[in-house]
Formats: C-alpha cells, structure tokens, sequence
C-alpha cells in the first residue's frame, strides 16, 4: 500500500459517507404508521410503559359537510390567534391550548435572495408542521387546561416596543368550579429564550393535584426549507440528561417504541439544519421523557413534571423555558448544560468545537467568514507543515523512482512475486519508506473531516457573503467557479505526484479530479473555498518539496 491507495481510500470513503447519509435521510426510516397511538391519561401506577398523567393528542376529525380542496396543506384545529413581535421574534400564540402555532425569526430571511422574507421555523401547516405546546393535567375528578382548552387573551397583537426591555402575553382560562390558570409568556429583548409559566390560583374550596407538561411536534422535514438538497443534516428530537448526556431520538426510534424516563437537569428538543425549537425545564426539577406517533407522520416529543398539589385558596406558579431560534453556540451554552451540542458534530466535536472557536475569533477580527474560513486553513495547513513535507518528501522520492520501478515491471511482467521482491529491495537500497507518507495523511484526516462539519453546521455561515459573485457560503456556488478551480488544483497535484505502477490505479487517481468536481458543484460555497485554498497551499510545499529533491537538495 502506498501514498496513492490511502489517498484513494480515503476520497472514496468520504464520498461513500456522505451518500450513505443522504440515503439514510431518504430510505432508511420505516414507514410511518397511519393509525394514532395516543397515550392515554393513567394513574400514578401506570405500568408497561404508559406515562402517567401525560394527555391523549385526538386526531383532528373534518366537520360533516367540509371537504378541503385537492393538494391543499392541511392545518390543525385553532381558535383566535394571538400575534406578538419582538426584537428577535415575530410568532403566533393560538387562544386554543396556548400553543405556539408559527414561530418567524426576524433576523433570519428565508434565502438571500429574499432579504425581505423571514424564515419558518415553526408553523402549523403541513407538510413542514412543526409546534409547541403545553398544558395542565389535573387530577381525577379536577379540571385544568390541556392544549385542546380555549383561553382568553385580552388583545390580538403585542409589540416589544423600541426601548422595552421585556413584554409578557397573558392568557386566561377559568373552571366551572373556580379554579383559574394564567399562562403567560414572558419575552426579554436580545434573548431567544421565552419564559412560560401557568399560575394556578384555587378558589374552588378543594385542593387541585396537577401537572405541567410541554411537547414539540413535527411532520419530517420536507426539505422546503432546506439549506441544500445534497448533504444531510439530522432533523429530529434529541433529549439530554447528566447520566446520558446528549441523545438522538429519531422519527424511527418513536416509531420502535416510546420514550419513557425520568430525567432530572435535562431539556428535550427538536433539530433541523441551523434551527432548532427546545422545552427547558427549571434547574434541579425532575420530568418524564416521553416520545409519541400519532396519525399523518407526526411525531411527538415531551416532558412533564412531578405532580403538585394547591391546597384551597392557595396558588402556585410551575415555570418553564421555551425556545426556537438559531443554533448559536454562544447563546445555547448561556441557557442550558448541553443545549450547544445542538449544534452537532458528531463524534469528532472534541476537535470540531476548539476549530470553530479559532474560526470565530478570527471573523471577530476580519469581519468576513470567507476570509476567515480562508485564514483558519492557512492556520491548520501550518499546523501540519512539518507532517506534510514528510508526505511529500516521500512522494518525491517515489516519483524520482518512477522510470526504474517501470523497468521492473517491464522485465517481469505478470510475475508480482519477483516484481515486489525486486522493489523491495530497491525501497531498501534507497533507504526510501514506501509507507512514509502514510501516517503524516492519516493524522491529518480527522481534523479536516471535524473542519467539515463546523463550516456544515454553523449557522453563522447561513447566508454570509464572500466577495464578488458568492453571495452566500451556505449553498453552491451559483457559476460552479470554485468547484472548476478545486478540480484543476486537484489535476495539478496529481501531476506532481509519482505515476502508480499499475494502469487501472492510474486512470482510477486520474479521473478523482473530474469527479470530485462534479461532486463538490453541489458542495455549499464555504466547503469549497476549503479545499480550494487547502489544495493551493498544498501544491505550493509539494512543489517545493518535489523540485528540491529532483535538484538534489533535499536534506
């Protein structure tokens, strides 16, 4: 195995991943199950897995008579619609269960092409549904509001006005028997993170036993929103506890079976690509985890507390956290233990994550991600000089060999026996270590492979300008003009590297050029500046390297 092979299985294998991903995007969840799978209020001694006290979500039956136009987007069940804009946010709050129906992020248009249009993260429409509720569950035999109750809400539309630090919503719901619960949002100017709380005030001459629950759901991503076709980023529920820390649980994985887990310290959540929508109890309170399918693939995450009696004239307050906006590491760090592993980069985060703070403190200086993506490869690539030269200080060598390891081919054909015997002893003769370049290519892989995920899945890249046509480092490059230059700095090094002695390894290392061009077209325009200035840099040490050595410079 040479230089040649471990490059060629490493090119191969990262293709091989990334299509492996797409596949698993489109293929391999199993079909949803058209039937709901409700669960059902149980008592404190639930058993086989049913969680107590956690609300049954009806499926929305049509009214007689009402028919929906073909291909219409289907939309659930809502009552009056309670709009609220603030500095970060612009979001809907339906009167029916207080939920959290349409979430717009203000700062975040929906491409750049549309600078006016701002992003959905949240909506109640399918295909893309995607909404947050929460609610109480009462003891038997009490009443109290669960996300199908209709509230009171005292104005349609509240505006964080400029200078207003914080704005709450209040919403109103009254029992028969005198029991109120206030739920009210509470937004602060500048934070993505919502306050929810439901107050209980018991006026009903009996102690009323509750508890808070909050759910996300969501259909699967139909990819209207998504940033690129090509590569896949998870979309899905993800929980965290301090025993397991962070934890995936997939569409497939509710469909499996539920979720059920007492968590203390924790917060549930619901990822796409650069978003992601978050319930965040109270620090040191004690929820169940539970996961849900219901009927038209939508898919169900959520938590509920322990349960809390209000004695008769009494109130209590629960509190919670609720948030949807960008994955900003800084920010989620801020709000939860854990909550930045959102931003995922999968195992190799233990680099992944010191390589975007470096990226960061560079665009903190320079102001443009493209310089600094351009800067930050510049930095590694020194990082590794010495590694690298080693490399091609071996490719040289080997290419120096080139004419003499084909006499050996020409002079016993198809005996590989005594052909590998005969280079074996020139290898040794020339004291060269065919294997030379090997290990300095393999220490390299995993810092480029965690360099890939950080410019893949910081938002901060969404929509960042370079210069001249690149208007956004986020998707493809519009004119393909990296993806050409990418190709030909791949040609050129294959050109100053040695010609492999067999012909079907050499057509196969030269035909890598025009595939990794057509691949990387497809590539966002900040994975492609990478390799361009990466292979550039590395053209010119092996340049050098290579005309030492045929100069018989080398040391």
């Amino acid at each position: 195995m040479d230089n040649y092979r471990l490059i060629l299985i490493f090119a191969l294998g990262f293709l091989l991943m990334l299509l492996w991903q797409e596949w698993d995007n489109d293929y391999g969840r199993a079909a949803a199950p058209q039937q709901a799978q409700g669960q059902t209020a149980a008592g404190d001694g639930a058993t086989n897995g049913e969680s107590a006290g956690v609300p049954q979500v009806q499926t929305p039956t049509p009214q007689a008579g009402a028919a929906a136009a073909p291909d219409a987007p289907e939309a659930l069940p809502q009552g009056r619609l309670v709009q609220v804009e603030t500095d970060l946010y612009t979001l809907q709050i339906d009167t029916r269960g207080g939920a959290v129906t349409q979430v717009l992020l203000n700062h975040y248009p929906v491409s750049s092409d549309q600078p006016d249009t701002k992003f959905e993260l949240m909506s109640p429409v399918r295909p893309d549904l995607f909404i947050a509720q929460s609610g109480l569950i009462a003891s038997e035999g009490a009443e109290a509001p669960t996300h199908e109750a209709i509230y009171q809400a005292a104005q349609d539309r509240y505006v964080m006005e400029p200078g207003q630090d914080q704005m709450s919503v209040d919403l109103v719901w009254q029992s028969a028997d005198g029991v109120q619960v206030t739920k009210r949002f509470l937004f602060s100017r500048d934070h993505y993170l919502v306050g929810v709380e439901h107050r209980v005030e018991n006026a009903s001459g009996e102690p009323w036993a509750g508890r808070e629950y909050r759910q996300l759901i969501r259909t699967p991503d139909s990819g209207k929103n998504s940033e690129s076709q090509f590569l896949y980023t998870y979309t899905g529920a993800v929980i965290y506890s301090p025993e397991k820390k962070y934890e995936k649980i997939s569409f497939g994985d509710m469909e499996d079976g539920k979720l059920g887990r007492e968590v203390t310290d924790g917060w549930i959540a619901m990822l796409q690509h650069y978003f992601l929508g978050a319930w965040v109890p109270q620090a040191s309170q004690t929820n169940h985890f539970y996961s849900n399918v219901l009927s038209d693939q939508r898919y169900v995450i959520g938590a509920y507390t322990q349960p809390v009696t209000v004695p008769a004239g009494a109130s209590h307050t629960f509190r919670t956290g609720f948030l949807a906006g960008p994955k900003i590491q800084s920010r989620l760090e801020e709000i939860a233990q854990g909550l930045d592993l959102t931003v995922d980069y999968g195992w190799l985060t233990i680099l992944s994550k010191p390589i975007f703070w470096l990226l960061d403190h560079i665009h903190d200086l320079v102001g443009n991600w493209g310089w600094s993506i351009i800067l930050l490869t510049i930095l590694i690539k020194a990082a590794f000089f010495k590694l690298s030269a080693t490399s091609y200080r071996s490719m040289a060598n080997m290419r120096k060999l080139g004419p003499r390891l084909q006499a050996l081919k020409d002079r016993y054909g198809d005996d590989k026996q005594k052909m590998n015997q005969a280079m074996m002893d020139m290898y040794k003769t020339e004291k060269i270590n065919p294997l030379g370049g090997c290990l300095p290519i393999l220490v390299q892989i995993p810092v480029f492979i965690a360099l890939y995920w950080v410019l893949l899945e910081s938002v901060e890249l969404r929509q960042a300008p370079f210069i001249l046509w690149i208007e956004d480092l986020s998707v493809k490059d519009p004119y393909f003009v990296l993806p050409l230059i990418m190709g030909v700095s791949m040609f050129i090094q294959q050109k100053l590297n040695p010609t492999p002695p067999d012909p079907m390894q050499a057509k196969i290392m030269m035909s890598l050029p025009f595939v990794f061009t057509i691949f990387f077209a497809f590539f966002p325009a900040g994975l492609v500046l990478y390799w361009v200035v990466n292979n550039i840099l590395s053209i010119s040490q092996q340049w050098y390297i290579t005309r030492q050595i045929e100069q018989g410079a080398s040391k």
